[in-house]
């Protein structure tokens, strides 16, 4: 394979080198003109100048575009069809009108006729890449990819050949390229399923190879999803859950926790590792798949999630939420506005994990969590919110509960403060009016302010003589 150049050309220069390296390409389709080393050599050269689109016009022109896509699918070499399909990829994501030019060449269901035959990692990350691209801001049909040019069973397949290169060597680690290959394969397989939700039954049987691809690799010990994890679990998020082979593989017989138990093991590192940020954008997904696999689980398996993420008895030693466990860690995340999709998803599984039933839910999490997801969603407050409750503690023994903070209510311990002085509080009723006051002017609140209320209801006291000499 030639060399590349030791410094490659910029401006002008950089545009002349991509346009020749366009032509020679070109001139190499109508008669042999080049030998697959120097060929391999341009492309790889290509490669390199449009990672920058800038000065790089002739690679996203049609003829450049054309040119990739017939050494990508028309060449006898695999060597120069992957090597123009990387040229190709990276064009495709970075230029839409050269998505579009795939899809009305009718070269999508070329990559799909090939993702049967090219069974190598390579060829699988590079053709799952490309029909990935597709999927945005195009007119494929993706109907048709999947009903007459097999897509479905290409990607069942190829989860299927990553599943049983794991069993093959289970201590092995896994190669860099064949864990390219399946980030590639999950990715094409979620935008496909989320576009055409009417062909899910045509992945049914994905989802054995997609549990069993779970325990894949060691859960790091830090954020967890950045690895083939997150696109896994996401993999299974828009499949039928309920199919009858989907349920025989999420809830095995012989153990049928197993898998929403490595589900919880993630969930829990994740907590622990990503910011607020990150997790509104990775583990928000997973929640919702816990969501999902609950509602379909068999009674012991949603017993188990229920252990596994509702407060327990240890926790209301305590106000909910003030711990560092999972059910602790999901509490807070509830509430926090910082991350608003991971709070409403969070919401809604403890609230399934209560039976959906409004009641429950206020025992299970206290109201001061349970509030603004049952307003929120338009449910009715139940009336035993402002009861006492009554919950069983390690023991099984009955103890009262605050209803507001879910703790045990001989544990709560009063504020050990001193009385305000009269200045304070008159201080502090100060504070207040104008607090309320700049509530009302903003709109924010329409009601008689409470402090000017007490005034008018004589609730305040004058101060006496000696009183006010004691101040002065």
């Amino acid at each position: 394979m030639a060399a590349l150049p030791s410094r490659m050309a910029t401006g002008p220069d950089k545009l002349r080198a991509v346009q020749n390296l366009v032509d020679k390409l070109s001139q190499d389709l109508e008669g042999v003109t080049l030998t697959e080393a120097a060929r391999i050599a341009a492309l790889d050269e290509l490669k390199i100048y449009g990672r920058d689109p800038r000065q790089a016009e002739p690679i996203f022109s049609e003829k450049g575009l054309t040119v990739l896509m017939r050494h990508a699918f028309e060449s006898s070499s695999r060597t120069t069809s992957h090597g123009a399909m990387r040229v190709l990829a990276n064009a495709m994501l970075l230029n839409q009108p050269a998505r579009q030019m795939f899809v009305d060449k009718a070269y999508a269901s070329k990559a799909c006729a090939m993702l049967q035959e090219d069974t190598s990692w390579d060829g699988e990350f590079l053709l799952s890449r490309i029909i990935f691209l597709t999927t945005y801001q195009t007119s494929v049909n993706l109907s048709e990819l999947l009903d007459k040019h097999n897509l479905a069973e290409s990607i069942t397949n190829n989860l299927g050949r990553h599943a049983s290169f794991l069993k093959l060597d289970a201590k092995a680690r896994p190669e860099p390229m064949e864990e390219a290959a399946l980030v590639e394969t999950a990715k094409l397989l979620f935008n496909v399923t989320h576009f055409s939700s009417k062909h899910l039954a045509l992945f049914t049987a994905a989802v054995p190879h997609l549990i069993d691809l779970l325990w894949k690799h060691d859960l790091p010990a830090s954020k967890p999803l950045d690895s083939a994890l997150s696109h896994l679990t996401n993999g299974l998020l828009n499949l039928d859950l309920s199919a009858e082979d989907a349920r025989a593989a999420l809830f095995p017989k012989g153990d049928p926790c197993k898998v929403t138990r490595r589900l919880i093991e993630i969930l829990d590192r994740a907590m622990r590792t990503y910011d607020d940020i990150e997790k509104d954008v990775m583990v928000t997904p997973l929640v919702g798949l816990l969501i999902k696999t609950y509602e379909r689980a068999p009674g012991l398996t949603q017993v188990d999630m229920q252990r596994a993420l509702l407060p327990t008895s240890e926790d209301r030693e305590a106000v909910l939420g003030q711990g560092s466990n999972l059910p602790a860690r999901l509490l807070k995340s509830s509430t926090n506005p910082a991350a608003p999709k991971l709070a409403n998803s969070v919401s809604h599984l403890l609230f399934d994990l209560s039976g959906k039933n409004a009641a429950r839910f206020v025992e299970n999490v206290g109201y001061g969590y349970a509030s603004g997801f049952l307003f929120q969603n338009d449910i009715p407050i139940p009336e035993s919110a402002s009861q006492a409750l009554s919950v069983d503690d390690t023991h099984g023994e009955k103890r009262p509960v605050n209803p507001i903070t879910g703790q045990f209510v001989d544990t709560e311990k009063l504020a050990d403060a001193p009385e305000m002085t009269q200045e304070e509080k008159e201080r502090e009723a100060e504070r207040l009016f104008v607090l309320f006051e700049r509530l009302k002017k903003n709109g924010i609140i329409n009601v008689q302010n409470p402090v000017e209320q007490a005034a008018q209801e004589g609730r305040f006291e004058e101060l006496s003589d000696s009183e006010d000499d004691k101040r002065k």
